[in-house]
């Protein structure tokens, strides 16, 4: 390995939340109790949603939020085929079909213009996937959803913070799903947050993490609760833990001097790279106001003697790691094998699996490290110009 290797990503992570996660830890209490409800409360506070509903993950919540809105056997929902499978599989927990759809060539986000033609007499939801950080265009969405009576579930995984036309990510669609996995631009280690409202939904959902229980561990545990409580539903493990949120609570509060570190290193990107014929930086859209979780970009592989996954290698051998996002769905043997889905279906996001790379932004990278990248794929670009 090249001697001080650029990383993916690294979690911005500094002494407050040491410190707020070792009181955690000191008070006794270490799973789900009153710093959870305080994250919950910080967290619907900041996004401006009337609830929120602290969990484990991003899959948990996009699973609770499908249940609360009666997901069923044989009903269908309509995914973008670009993002990670987490999206796709929990339709399938309910024995559900999710229908893919074709995403844009410039955002990667779903192609809003595709959904009317998948929708049939059993399509229940619309899961929206903000690629990247950039949210989807939710006022177009949100005509079809309501034509045809649809909810709009959004896949938030990378959306904190964004913003579509002023509004904050949070309070676009019926239920939002976001996630803190380690990767992600509020990192927990593992986690997540569901926020909504409608209140309906929430109350189901915070039944439902917690195996269907009418009332939480910590509520009949702390001083003056009763130790009696009533399974109304059979529910699921999907609890946080006080240590998590005690971490979340401590992310949360710089948020945004992490997005505005990303934006400044994407901003350097943009600038880097403009000139160069043989790579496409990334798009964004009017009236969209992106969190940076990735910065992608499309090679223009027609201009370059190596292909998507040497230019990785290539990248690697310079000291830099970069990634891919997404494999997209049809392509793995599971949705292939039971769905049908072929290439041939999804023009955009074949065109797009062949030249997306995904570099390095997070919020401790250095300049000296920016630079770094910059030089790396100026390199190569050199070397493999095909000319």
């Amino acid at each position: 390995m090249v001697k001080n290797h650029i990383p993916f990503h690294r979690p911005y992570i500094g002494k407050e939340e040491i410190k707020t996660v070792t009181s955690a830890i000191k008070s006794g209490w270490i799973t789900m109790g009153p710093k959870t409800a305080e994250f919950e409360e910080k967290f619907k506070a900041y996004t401006g949603a009337k609830y929120a509903i602290a969990v484990n993950s991003c899959t948990a919540a996009l699973h609770l939020a499908l249940e609360a809105i009666g997901l069923k056997e044989g009903d269908e929902v309509i995914v973008p085929v670009m993002t990670f499978t987490a999206t796709a599989e929990v339709v399938c927990y309910f024995k559900a079909k999710p229908v893919f759809v074709d995403v844009e060539k410039d955002t990667l986000n779903i192609n809003w213009a595709k959904i009317e033609e998948k929708i049939t007499s059993r399509t229940k939801a619309i899961i929206t996937v903000d690629y990247g950080g950039q949210p989807v265009d939710y006022d177009e969405i949100r005509k079809i959803a309501n034509r045809h009576k649809l909810f709009i579930i959004e896949d938030a995984a990378h959306t904190l913070p964004s913003w579509y036309k002023g509004r904050k990510v949070g309070t676009l669609a019926d239920i939002t799903c976001f996630s803190f996995y380690a990767t992600k631009t509020l990192a927990t280690g593992e986690g997540g947050m569901i926020v909504t409202d409608n209140a309906r939904f929430a109350e189901r959902m915070k039944v439902m993490r917690l195996h269907g229980m009418n009332r939480d561990a910590w509520k009949r545990y702390d001083k003056g609760g009763s130790w009696y409580y009533e399974v109304i539903a059979a529910g699921y493990k999907y609890n946080t833990t006080d240590i998590n949120s005690s971490l979340g609570i401590a992310q949360l509060k710089k948020l945004e001097l992490m997005w505005r570190k990303r934006k400044t290193i994407a901003e350097i990107y943009n600038s880097a790279f403009k000139e160069m014929s043989e790579l496409i930086t990334p798009v964004i859209k009017k009236g969209r106001v992106t969190s940076w979780h990735l910065y992608v970009i499309k090679l223009k592989i027609d201009k370059l003697s190596i292909d998507r996954a040497e230019f990785i290698d290539e990248l690697a051998k310079q000291g830099v790691s970069a990634s891919v996002h997404f494999i997209p769905l049809y392509r793995h043997p599971f949705y292939r094998n039971k769905f049908g889905y072929k290439p041939n279906q999804f023009p955009n996001s074949e065109w797009l699996y062949e030249r997306i790379v995904s570099l390095p932004i997070y919020p401790g990278m250095s300049n000296a490290q920016v630079k770094r990248v910059i030089k790396a794929i100026k390199k190569i670009i050199k070397q493999y110009r095909d000319v």
